[in-house]
């Protein structure tokens, strides 16, 4: 054991390792990238969190840095939970709901806390969290504040950042502090602390009110979910409130370490309506959309012919009496989850009038089981997941783009003609109220051609996003995967704010660095896997 490693085991509670197995298994997470720490902690509080990085920037004080990474569950596809340095692993003790108030509709959560265990307990209170990810039942809350993550509720009840009102964060240099909604006066009382924070609050206000005309400017209001950068754009209030909550959801670790949130829910109904249609053009899903988002769905999702063709060739029972073929060129899948029968109804009958006649085919249901036998289509995209053809596997390189919803049906067929320029096999499905879609190529890390080919890929289809005036990420956020292409979406000057609130909060460099910021192609190519599996997650069959 080093002697770094030595001296941590000496002052921190929780278990520290440097096993060669341990550290491989760490080594990589959901993306394609591989990174082998030195070190793995298992924090068992707050203060085994605050005593390493009061550690490292000490060392880094003194010329040498050691990166600190927080580590949920691994499903990070975007190279986030990966680093070369400390791995602060949260699962194994800082696991727990703390309080659960149902009158209030809140709860407080450490970070480690398994996503799906925490809607199971909300659930039996009447509550639940909605912008839950699909990796719901094997990811952690922590993961998901990280990412401001989001999934199929988000098109009604928004994204993580909508919900989380405080946090706990460990910063760089090992101080402790509270975040929340904070007044204006209460504001001024913090600017003039002597402390670290006192810093980041009189440099944050000195930042937003030299940056106003440019943070109106890039904001990109066009967009239903954009997560990537960093959100200046939510801390301050018209009143002068300040709220730093909403710089540290989706700073991926690079600002702070959360060590504990507060979280508000949102009643939860278990009696949806679900209605299915089957599209023979693109042109119709867009009047189908237009119509269908005016209604407040719970939840708007899509899937293509080329993904069930590819379920059906690969796996051919799995959408056995579930669907068939020929199969549509898209099928919707739009749900309806108002508390009030009456009102959902009406939704109901009102969408079920707009689509029949642009649907080939149209299934309303409200019985539980069919709708478990329908959404199984949806969820048949996992399969791309976990099915080989041949050495190749489905990658995470450009699964996360969005665009402005009216764009999203002369977007589409640009990505098919994309992904025929660049001779992959085509598949695609994702969040259509929110125009927000996914797709995984298949590659073959062993070999050079593709290996170069992804990079080509990624430079031409963030490039296309950006073209439809969309951000490179909705939901799954920059990582070390889209960190490149920031500048590009934003532009130098806004780019260089990030770069200045990423040297406030984070002057030596520690925290989760070669993340978002300071990051270019040319980083990524050496990270590269040799070979891509989604081992860590087998327990649980992943899904997208």
């Amino acid at each position: 054991m080093s002697k770094v490693a030595e001296y941590l085991q000496e002052h921190l509670i929780g278990e520290v390792m440097t096993s060669v197995d341990a550290r491989e298994y760490f080594s990589t997470d959901g993306s394609v990238f591989k990174l082998t720490p030195q070190i793995i902690v298992y924090p068992r509080a707050e203060n085994d969190i605050r005593k390493a990085a009061r550690f490292t920037w000490q060392l880094a004080e003194r010329g040498r840095s050691i990166p600190l990474t927080a580590r949920g569950l691994g499903t990070d596809q975007g190279g986030a939970a990966i680093g070369s340095g400390i791995m602060l692993v949260f699962p194994a003790h800082m696991n727990k709901i703390l309080t659960l108030d149902s009158n209030k509709g809140l709860v407080a959560v450490q970070p480690g806390l398994n996503y799906g265990r925490l809607q199971q307990t909300l659930q039996t209170h009447g509550m639940f969290l909605p912008p839950f990810p699909a990796s719901i039942e094997y990811s952690t809350i922590g993961g998901a504040i990280a990412n401001n993550a989001a999934g199929e509720k988000s098109v009604k009840y928004g994204v993580t950042k909508d919900y989380v009102r405080e946090l706990r964060v460990v910063l760089a240099n090992g101080e402790v502090i509270t975040t929340g909604r904070y007044s204006k006066r209460d504001v001024n009382k913090k600017m003039g602390l002597p402390t670290f924070e006192g810093e980041i609050y009189r440099t944050i206000d000195t930042l937003l009110a030299d940056n106003k005309d440019l943070l109106e400017k890039t904001k990109r209001e066009n967009l239903t979910k954009n997560v990537a950068g960093y959100d200046l754009w939510s801390i301050r209030e018209k009143d002068g409130s300040v709220d730093l909550t909403q710089l540290f959801v989706g700073a991926q670790g690079t600002l702070g370490i959360i060590t504990e949130a507060k979280i508000e829910t949102e009643s939860y109904n278990p009696n949806t309506t679900l209605v299915v249609g089957h599209f023979d053009d693109i042109e119709k899903v867009g009047k189908a959309l237009d119509a269908i988002n005016k209604l407040g769905p719970s939840a708007v999702e899509l899937v293509d012919e080329h993904l069930l063709n590819f379920i059906d060739k690969y796996n051919t029972n799995q959408l056995a009496d579930v669907i068939t073929k020929p199969y549509p060129k898209i099928v919707l899948f739009i749900e309806f989850d108002d508390m009030v029968p009456r009102q959902q109804r009406k939704r109901v009958k009102k969408v079920r009038k707009a689509l029949e006649k642009l649907t080939t085919k149209l299934q309303v249901t409200s019985d539980e089981h069919e709708q478990e036998d329908l959404w199984k289509i949806r969820h048949s995209a996992a399969a791309i997941l976990w099915q080989n053809i041949g050495e190749k596997k489905a990658l995470p390189v450009i699964e996360d783009g969005i665009v402005p919803t009216d764009k999203l049906i002369a977007f589409l067929p640009k990505v098919y003609e994309l992904f025929k320029t660049f001779g992959l096999d085509i598949a695609v499905w994702g969040h259509a109220g929110n125009a927000n879609l996914h797709m995984q190529p298949f590659f073959d890390l062993n070999q050079v051609g593709d290996r170069q080919k992804i990079f080509k890929l990624m430079d031409a289809y963030y490039a296309l996003v950006l073209e439809f005036g969309g951000s490179i990420t909705g939901e799954h956020n920059d990582g070390r995967l889209r960190a490149p292409y920031l500048k590009q979406m934003y532009g130098e000057e806004l780019y260089e704010v990030f770069r200045k609130v990423k040297q406030l909060f984070d002057p030596f460099n520690t925290l989760n660095p070669g993340v978002k910021i300071d990051v270019t192609v040319q980083d990524l190519q050496p990270l590269l896997r040799q070979e891509y599996s989604v081992d860590h997650m087998y327990n649980h069959m992943p899904r997208t």
